[in-house]
């Protein structure tokens, strides 16, 4: 059997606090993505989305502690130099950021940037033809008369056109894995299913496997056919998309799914989840949800519940199998 394209296991980051304490934002990730799939990482801000993939790309601060495994092709990234991390990045992983004005240099223009990306792990392309070769990868991502934008600036550009600029930029050197961090935020919904549809078309014509990093389970719905939920710097839940949208197990992913707005119902207020996540600084002991779940019970504020398969999901709850009723999960705000 060959080895999954991306594959972390046990995962752990943690960043030192004011006073020198090790403050885990990370902790026991583990994550598989195949060669042509599409994974999505679901989560609300401050879940560890962003970190994990950080930590994949080797950009983590210096003062970051780092443990686990995280292989590329069965290569282990952990433990790497920095100037063996800066031949993998670019040239094997593609990483989308979440915000493409501050992704771009403002000073050059975009066609300058895509064919400086290319060679910087090319160095025998000259200039004229990376710059052909930029024209072509504008060409690509659908951006119109693409001879003409890439000699514009970023600022000359629709978000939703710098956005396919950067993913040109990201497939420059045609990369193998493609991590999407929130690539569709503040981007209109046309706009984000155009988006959608690019990395539809690379994940299927080039054989590219895509992280997608969001906190929009509506997002991944249609896209990915696998995902990760992720709450305070743990997966909670994990298993194919299907499988997770029919019977939730966790009370905090039925509580994502419960927020989202259903076609051809009409309702005066959407359900949220009560309370926010927690702090770095302040996770709460056992369950890090327990604060804002309506289930919880006495073992959920003391034991922190371990990663167990259940039915056809490998998920973090202790009651996973008394919420899995399809009629309580839809309650997730009632008292349990």
């Amino acid at each position: 059997m060959t080895a999954p394209l991306l594959e972390i296991r046990d995962l752990s980051v943690a960043f030192a606090g004011r006073h020198g304490e090790a403050l885990e934002a990370v902790s026991g990730v583990d994550l598989t993505v195949n060669a042509g799939e599409l994974h999505g990482v679901v989560g609300e801000s401050g879940s560890g989305k962003s970190v994990t993939m950080l930590a994949v790309m080797g950009l983590l601060s210096p003062g970051a502690r780092l443990s686990g495994s995280i292989r590329l092709d069965g290569r282990e990234l952990v433990g790497l130099s920095d100037r063996q991390m800066r031949r993998i990045r670019g040239a094997r992983i593609g990483y989308i950021f979440q915000d493409p004005m501050t992704a771009l240099n403002p000073l050059l223009t975009v066609g300058d940037q895509i064919a400086e990306a290319i060679r910087i792990h090319k160095p025998q392309v000259g200039r004229t033809q990376a710059r052909e070769q930029a024209v072509e990868l504008l060409r690509l991502v659908a951006i119109p008369i693409p001879e003409r934008r890439a000699t514009q600036y970023p600022h000359e550009f629709s978000g939703g056109m710098r956005q396919r600029a950067v993913i040109a930029m990201a497939m420059a050197n045609e990369p193998d894995l493609l991590i999407a961090d929130e690539p569709t935020t503040a981007l209109d919904v046309t706009i984000q299913a155009q988006i959608m549809e690019l990395l539809e078309r690379l994940r299927r014509d080039k054989g590219v496997g895509i992280v997608l990093v969001t906190h929009d389970l509506g997002v991944v719905a249609g896209a990915a056919r696998s995902l990760s939920i992720m709450y305070s710097g743990r997966v909670v839940e994990r298993g194919s998309v299907d499988d997770v949208f029919a019977a939730p197990h966790h009370p905090y992913t039925a509580g994502l799914l419960a927020s989202l707005p259903q076609a051809g119902t009409r309702v005066d207020r959407l359900t949220a989840i009560p309370g926010s996540p927690p702090p770095i600084s302040a996770r709460p002991t056992g369950c890090s949800f327990h604060p804002r779940c309506a289930h919880a019970v006495e073992q959920c504020r003391t034991e922190r519940p371990a990663l167990r398969e259940v039915g056809a999901v490998t998920v973090a709850c202790h009651r996973a199998e008394e919420l899995v009723s399809t009629a309580l999960m839809q309650l997730s705000g009632a008292d349990a």
